[in-house]
């Protein structure tokens, strides 16, 4: 795949947007993880409602980050070996099978939490291969000019999805019911399954040998370690989804308690700073010039820890709500280089596996959920938040001095 040679006359995103094999990829990421979010938020709501907890809502979406801690530096390295545009088609087709089996259970008045515990690791699994696979054919069809914005364009739609999909799993769980947003999500994942199926991808190919997986991470690894934005890539990834994005698992119970707010206000609490990241996104993917560095993506993403743990601390739901946008503007920036980093910084013939190795980081995020639900449970989600975001700037910290050296 390759894009068209970028045009001075042209902004960015026109350039981008002219590309077939982008658009069907961006696309396909859209409608995939737009279903993802509904999901998360359909499961968590009914989790709630069945028990009462936070921490049972944080064991059910714990389960989808699983995968990316026990297979994410794997799927980077088989994502070397086999074809990633059918690893991608492979995962939006049992992703869809997924959603159809829920709809059934929970038609037929037999859905446990338990199955929505297996569906989360069944679409955790297929989600340790979105930077080894979908976000690097995205980043090598934009072409070497465009990977900064390429990526900041699509991590800007995934804030899209990330807004959108709350607020369509509030709507769909308090009007239409959870067997129809699942059998909603199954169709669109159908849609991104046809969308990647059009898209003309050559890749070059190592033999798979797999003895030499476990060899192969670890080489990469060491080549991950030794290179300072690529540490700090990884290190800040670990603090964001154990300190930061972990606060989204107990975002039910914390618009329930705190606001006393309805499913449909909860998805627009948990869209806000998706908002607030699709407004930053557009403006990283219409930038000119110098990509922003390791500098931006640190500042930013300590930046949304600190509003996080003041939105926790909020008096009204519209507060929260506000502060949550201004912490999207961190997010974008975290989103944007975390995968822009490494297809700049890392040497290409080990790419696939620094992004296993990413997945990885994010995997630990289930390390957060099952605190901050705990956490929630014992003192109430605003304390539980606050303690998280806080506990979190201290890591990056830390990060900031270990990448320097």
């Amino acid at each position: 795949m390759s894009a068209p040679d970028p045009d001075p006359d042209r902004s960015p995103v026109r350039d981008l947007l002219a590309d077939a094999a982008f658009v069907r990829l961006w696309g396909a990421g859209g409608l995939t993880n737009s279903m993802r979010w509904v999901e998360m938020l359909v499961s968590g709501l009914f989790a709630y409602e069945v028990t009462g907890s936070a921490f049972a809502v944080s064991l059910v979406l714990m389960s989808r980050a699983l995968p990316m801690l026990t297979a994410g530096a794997l799927a980077g390295a088989i994502a070397e070996s086999l074809d990633r545009k059918r690893l991608l088609m492979a995962g939006q087709a049992l992703t869809a099978v997924g959603a159809i089996a829920i709809a059934a259970l929970a038609a037929t008045g037999q859905l446990a939490l338990w199955h929505l515990f297996l569906n989360g690791l069944l679409g955790g699994l297929v989600w340790t291969n979105e930077l080894a696979t979908r976000r690097r054919m995205v980043a090598e069809a934009a072409g070497p000019e465009r990977i900064v914005q390429a990526v900041a364009f699509d991590s800007m739609t995934n804030s899209t999805t990330r807004m959108v999909g709350p607020l369509a799993g509030g709507i769909f769980y308090q009007t239409v019911g959870i067997t129809a947003a699942y059998v909603i999500a199954s169709v669109v994942y159908v849609a991104a399954f046809l969308l990647v199926a059009g898209v003309v991808h050559r890749q070059e190919r190592r033999v798979l040998i797999v003895r030499n997986l476990l060899p192969d991470v670890a080489a990469a690894a060491r080549i991950a370690w030794r290179h300072p934005a690529l540490r700090l890539v990884l290190g800040v990834t670990v603090a964001m989804n154990v300190f930061g994005f972990s606060y989204t698992a107990i975002l039910p119970a914390f618009g329930a308690i705190a606001f006393e707010a309805s499913p449909v206000q909860i998805g627009l609490l948990a869209a806000a700073e998706p908002f607030g990241a699709l407004l930053a996104g557009l403006a990283l993917a219409l930038r000119r010039g110098r990509p922003p560095g390791r500098v931006a993506f640190a500042v930013g993403s300590t930046g949304f820890l600190v509003v996080l743990a003041a939105a926790a601390l909020a008096p009204s739901l519209p507060a929260a709500a506000l502060l949550l946008m201004l912490g999207g503007l961190g997010t974008a920036a975290f989103a944007s280089l975390q995968t822009g980093l490494v297809m700049m910084e890392a040497p290409i013939e080990a790419r696939s596996r620094i992004l296993g190795l990413t997945t990885t980081c994010i995997g630990m995020g289930p390390f957060g959920v099952l605190t901050v639900g705990a956490l929630a449970d014992g003192f109430g989600p605003r304390l539980a938040i606050a303690a998280m975001a806080l506990a979190g700037i201290a890591v990056l910290a830390a990060m900031a001095v270990i990448a320097r050296r």
